[in-house]
């Protein structure tokens, strides 16, 4: 100890420290914890005169128990206590020993074991002959020995790296697999921290990583790292396992680490992850995209699910003439180097010009790069001859652009075209920028699938608006054109027809003259949408004209219009559409065409409306106010519904209804008042409150209707006709009954001679005489019962002779030798049209005159030749 003052002034080292390193520098725990080292000694005597605290911890004896004992008989047993004695014999002479003896445990249960002892003489203070044995437990050594090189198979054996770390967080031993990894020798990677080995990010996650376990004892599972090998560019991925590693002690001595190579794992992973992705983005891509018949709805859906889950900025192009509606696509060109599609038909060129429709972005909105990086929503352009988006479309094949400049956000890009049955409509644009993963094939597969899909959904949105609109063009084209105008009426209607999300219906209105002055007013809807809804209300409604024509009653126009129904989905018309009623096996290959259909005429000298319903929404009657003027309430009339046209089997009924003076009649379809939010009971309310006020200009009445229900506009169509009571003036009107005898002819001619002039018709003096004078005349030779004679001045002079016969008058050419049968062809050439009608009591013959101008100068001039040929 006297050296160490002169040690520490050599070193310049403190006495302080070094005082600190000797007694205070490590605390207790070495490999004497593992074997536990016992220790006595032997007296002059040969008895043992001291007894360690390990001693009484390996033997199970106490220091009384011990001390002042032979060791010889304490320990070994009697065969061999001989030989024991003469070994402590030459021990005490001065000589060393090391062996294995057995012992036992005196007094115990027969415990005994094997020691290694080590003997070694000594001298007491006298220089008497004494002994120090230090003893250790076989069994213990052996179990170190056995723990020792179970370590070192599994530390240098171990597929996997392997490191210990010690409590400075330095490498203090590596395994053989971790230094084949990161090169040199195993002993080489002493000292060395994770720094050494990982990028910095990485390190520091690793380091902290290391310091928690070492203090908190809490085991790190699984932890993912990322680095490269020396001398390799190529990123590996390793799964490390941490857990603390204790002295014999209990106190921490380190951390041990095991690494994995999961790159392959990793990879797999990541790839089927990627897998598991894309189906995941074509599935949601079957339920999202297509759920709009509108071009660009669809494109801006295909950019919803592909733009962030696919890509960052997403583009799409369609041809111009596409979104125009133009179906003239000239031929793909064809030549060395551009491949056709299979079947491939007409396309469009790549130089047709086209309309950036969609475009997504998930980087705060940056622009695209690449092919057509300038253009806006909206633009329309056309892509360079050499450009990737022109080879593209011209080959319709998929083409990858990788890489740009250093400034350029983009560095991958597919440029995809959209295919729908062999025709390129479009092209599709993705991209990934700086810091995403580049596209691979599977990705492009993925592109190509997507583009496929909306291209199809494309091109279904555009058959169906080229079918929306021809829908339209026919259901505009059979609808009345302008203003409607009719005697005794003031006339005003609205059409409103779906928008382009709904298929067109079948809804209909129509104003059709009558003899008379009379005026069907007709609203009907055909069941269904679309292209055939809008024929089928076109047959319908030259079918409602063709009866009008035939004077029939509103009940009788209906039934003949229920048998056309009937036949308009079978093959042979109603009678093959009757005769599969009976077998049902026919009746369920025909279609059905439903309707419903409101029929109702009106006669301006008596103001009174007739009126039949299959299965239509009730008529609205709002009439004038009262004296007081106080407004009187929207009526529904009550006319029985009947069943909807193509029903059959169901007679159909019709009621009068009086019409005063200035009295409102409404016809309208269901689309007026019902919707999917509100009942049917609460849109007929509206109407009715809407009406409220019928003193109002019918064309603002119509306005106010519209603006105030709520429609639902473009859920269905809307037809709405609209008619003011204005009936003829009494003065307007002459009405005689002639007695059935001959001198009534010239009574009615004289009836006729007498009104004119009064109407200020005088130019129409003689025709009318002669024609009256026919009819009469017709009326008492081939009728029965009275006859009456009506003059009805309007825009037209109507003049009508009823009789009480059912026979209708039919119009025939007169022989050379018959002195009459002319008379219909007379007034055929002198009006400006003549028919008949059947009444509730016989039939009525009118003509119908032009008031003076040209009109009536044209109808009244015959020529020579006209005038010959009544007479062959």
């Amino acid at each position: 100890m006297s050296e160490i003052p002169a040690q520490a002034h050599q070193t310049d080292v403190p006495r302080e420290t070094w005082h600190d390193a000797l007694w205070h520098s490590s605390p207790p725990g070495s490999i004497y914890d593992y074997i536990k080292v016992a220790s006595f000694s032997i007296g002059p005597d040969g008895f043992i005169d001291q007894w360690s605290l390990r001693a009484e911890e390996l033997f199970g004896l106490t220091a009384s128990q011990a001390v002042g004992r032979d060791p010889v008989d304490a320990f070994m047993p009697p065969e061999l206590r001989p030989d024991a004695h003469r070994k402590v014999a030459e021990i005490l002479d001065g000589k060393e020993w090391t062996g294995l003896i057995p012992f036992r445990i005196p007094g115990g249960n027969g415990a005994h074991g094997v020691a290694e002892i080590y003997v070694m003489p000594t001298q007491t203070a006298t220089a008497e002959r004494a002994a120090l044995c230090v003893v250790v437990d076989v069994r213990a050594l052996r179990r170190i020995e056995s723990d020792l090189a179970a370590s070192q198979a599994i530390f240098g054996q171990s597929p996997f790296g392997f490191l210990l770390f010690g409590t400075d967080l330095t490498v203090q031993r590596a395994n053989r697999r971790f230094a084949t990894v990161f090169g040199g020798a195993a002993e080489e990677h002493r000292g060395r921290t994770v720094h050494d080995y990982l990028p910095a990010h990485e390190a520091d996650r690793m380091a902290e990583a290391l310091r928690r376990v070492l203090d908190t004892g809490e085991s790190v599972t699984d932890l993912r790292i990322t680095g490269a090998a020396p001398g390799s560019r190529e990123n590996r991925h390793w799964s490390i396992n941490l857990y603390r590693v204790h002295g014999g002690s209990g106190r921490p001595i380190g951390v041990a680490g095991i690494g994995t190579d999961v790159t392959r794992r990793h990879l797999a992973a990541r790839e089927a992850a990627g897998v598991r992705r894309n189906l995941a983005l074509l599935n949601e891509a079957g339920h999202r995209i297509g759920n709009s018949l509108d071009l660009e709805t669809t494109a801006r859906e295909l950019l919803d699910v592909t733009v962030p889950g696919f890509c960052d900025l997403a583009a799409v192009d369609l041809y111009q003439g596409l979104l125009l509606g133009d179906d003239d696509r000239p031929a793909r060109p064809q030549g060395p180097g551009v491949p056709s599609l299979p079947g491939q038909g007409p396309a469009r060129t790549p130089s047709a010009a086209l309309r950036r429709v969609a475009f997504a972005s998930a980087v705060s909105d940056a622009p695209l790069s690449g092919p057509g990086a300038l253009v806006s929503v909206g633009d329309i352009h056309r892509y360079p001859a050499a450009s990737p988006g022109a080879l593209a479309l011209r080959t319709a094949r998929t083409r990858l652009i990788e890489g740009g400049g250093p400034e350029d956000l983009v560095q991958s890009t597919l440029v995809v075209p959209m295919v729908a049955h062999d025709t390129v409509v479009g092209l599709a644009q993705f991209s990934r920028t700086k810091g995403s993963e580049p596209f691979g094939e599977r990705d492009r597969a993925v592109a190509v699938e997507l583009a496929a899909r909306a291209a199809v959904c494309i091109d279904n949105a555009r058959l169906y608006r080229r079918e929306h609109e021809r829908a339209l063009i026919l259901q505009r084209s059979l609808l009345p054109p302008g203003d409607p105008e009719a005697a005794g009426l003031d006339i005003a209607c609205r059409y409103l027809p779906g928008n382009a999300a709904t298929e067109v219906g079948g809804d209909w209105f129509d104003v059709i003259e009558l003899p008379g002055h009379r005026t069907a007013l007709v609203v009907g809807d055909v069941m269904g949408r679309g292209l055939r809804a809008a024929v089928a209300m076109g047959e319908l409604r030259t079918a409602v004209r063709t009866l009008a024509l035939l004077d029939l009653e509103p009940a009788e126009v209906l039934t003949a219009l229920d048998e056309i129904a009937r036949g308009l989905g079978a093959p042979g018309g109603s009678q093959q559409a009757s005769r599969a009623a009976l077998h049902s096996r026919d009746a369920d290959r025909s279609e059905v065409y439903l309707a419903t259909c409101v029929y109702a005429v009106y006669d301006p000298v008596t103001r009174r409306c007739t009126i039949a319903n299959a299965g239509h929404m009730p008529p609205v009657l709002v009439e004038p106010p009262d004296e007081a003027g106080v407004p009187r309430p929207a009526l529904l009339l009550e006319v029985p519904p009947g069943m909807p046209l193509g029903v059959g089997g169901e007679p159909f009924e019709e009621v009068e209804v009086d019409l005063p003076e200035g009295a409102l009649l409404a016809l309208y379809t269901d689309g007026l008042v019902e919707s999917r939010d509100h009942p049917l009971e609460e849109g007929l309310r509206g109407l009715r409150e809407a009406l409220a006020d019928p003193v109002r200009p019918l064309e603002d009445v119509c306005d106010h209707v519209l603006n105030t229900l709520d429609t639902r506009h473009g859920e269905d169509d809307i037809a709405l006709l609209m008619a003011r009571v204005q009936g003829l003036p009494v003065d307007a009107v002459g009405d005689w009954q002639l007695p059935r005898e001959a001198r009534s002819v010239g009574r009615a001619r004289e009836l006729a001679r007498a009104k004119l002039p009064a109407w200020g018709l005088e130019g129409l003096l003689d025709t009318t005489e002669l024609l009256v004078s026919e009819l009469v005349t017709n009326a008492l030779r081939y009728g029965e019962g009275e006859i009456r004679l009506r003059l009805l001045l309007d825009r037209t002079l109507v003049c009508e002779v009823w009789d009480a016969n059912l026979v209708q008058p039919r119009r025939r050419r007169a022989r050379d030798t018959d002195e009459g049968g002319r008379g219909l062809q007379l007034v055929g050439l002198l009006s400006a049209g003549w028919g008949t009608r059947r009444t509730h009591r016989g039939k009525t013959v009118w003509f119908e005159l032009p008031l003076p101008g040209a009109a009536a100068e044209a109808v009244a001039e015959l020529s020579a030749e006209q005038l010959l040929s009544m007479y062959g």
